[in-house]
């Protein structure tokens, strides 16, 4: 029978796998992503010379000499292998669930590739296409999007105009108002509702979107005055590269990484970088907290900005009287990045791994 597998199988699990709750709340490109290579491990050969396949293999059959002798087949392809080991432990969790199997053989696989990274652009390749894209053009405006507020290209594809948006925030006893973004990040989004964040538009940034053609609910959209998908919007950045004349691998992503390069040139704390890019990767016991406070760090990491690339006052207009005792901070950052924050000697490393 067609689709058909046999019982016990990882093709069997797959099948579960593709009707469980925890799948589909996945996003349609993470669900692709996940197809994509576990139908390439249900196709590879047990053994090279023998037709046996994955798919045919019993759960209860796997072990750990397995798991690694397949990750050693993409020693070329490091981060490959190691989206391949997540895929692998999905089907065996679906095993555990069933009781086809008691113990779990991925447990004890480690893989954990150097990672390098999206490559951030050169100030040189930003001036060559700031050159050929003047402001006010759709090529200019996402550039701008990606790079001064962070954003995954998802993000940038669908943000809208309505979510621009004003805070006011209390900093060094001033209250201040902030021209910005709420944007609740597309990764995730389906499983845990995404992380929600408020980035503040730098003047940078404004410049590029009072020049913006507002034809649209979304900042960007295609000729046909739609909105553009993720995918179609890389495939517009690397074409308006091309006619730049910038080389290849020069991406959205990187733009990203090129604003957490500039934080750590500014000297923002960690926590400051995180709070503007959305990172989660910090310890759980500051989560409170760090909910409490991303606004104000988030406004504080671009504020440094702001000063690093125009030399011009601080970003936001006071509101009211100030309140307390005034405090005058030098441009170095001498504190510890917030409550529960944490300053180390190699801040500037965490560009690396945006």
């Amino acid at each position: 029978m067609p689709g058909a597998a046999l019982p016990g199988t990882f093709g069997a699990a797959t099948q579960r796998l593709k009707v469980s709750v925890k799948w589909l709340a996945h996003d349609e490109a993470t669900r692709r992503k996940n197809t994509r290579l576990i139908d390439e491990f249900l196709e590879l050969r047990v053994v090279p010379d023998h037709s046996l396949t994955w798919r045919d293999v019993p759960v209860k059959n796997l072990r750990r000499a397995h798991v690694e002798e397949l990750l050693g087949r993409f020693i070329a392809t490091p981060h490959k292998a190691k989206h391949l080991l997540v895929a692998i432990r999905k089907l065996v969790y679906v095993g555990l669930r069933q009781d086809w199997i008691e113990i779990d053989p991925t447990a004890s696989v480690e893989w954990r590739p150097a990672y390098t990274g999206w490559k951030a652009w050169p100030r040189e390749a930003m001036e060559q296409f700031e050159r050929r894209w003047p402001v006010g053009t759709s090529a200019r405006t996402c550039y701008g999007l990606a790079l001064w507020l962070g954003n995954r290209r998802g993000d940038v594809a669908g943000l809208r105009w309505d979510q621009r948006v004003t805070h006011r925030v209390l900093i060094d006893g001033v209250e201040r108002q902030f021209d910005g973004f709420d944007i609740v990040q597309s990764k995730n989004k389906g499983r845990t509702g995404g992380k929600r964040l408020f980035v503040p538009v730098t003047p940078m940034l404004a410049e590029i979107l009072d020049a913006a053609d507002r034809r649209g609910e979304t900042v960007l959209v295609t000729g046909y005055g739609q909105p553009f998908s993720a995918k179609s919007l890389t495939g517009a950045m690397a074409h308006w590269c091309a006619l730049a004349g910038l080389p290849k691998g020069l991406t959205l992503h990187g733009l990203r990484k090129s604003l957490g390069v500039y934080l750590a040139e500014a000297e923002a704390s960690t926590r400051q970088m995180m709070d503007v890019l959305g990172h989660d990767d910090i310890d759980h016991a500051e989560l409170y907290s760090r909910e409490a406070s991303q606004v104000r760090l988030a406004v504080q990491g671009m504020d440094r900005v702001v000063r690093l690339v125009t030399r011009k006052p601080l970003l936001g207009e006071p509101v009211g009287e100030r309140h307390g005792e005034p405090v005058n901070k030098p441009l170095i950052n001498n504190d510890n990045g917030g409550p529960g924050g944490t300053r180390t000697p190699n801040q500037a490393v965490m560009s690396r791994r945006l």
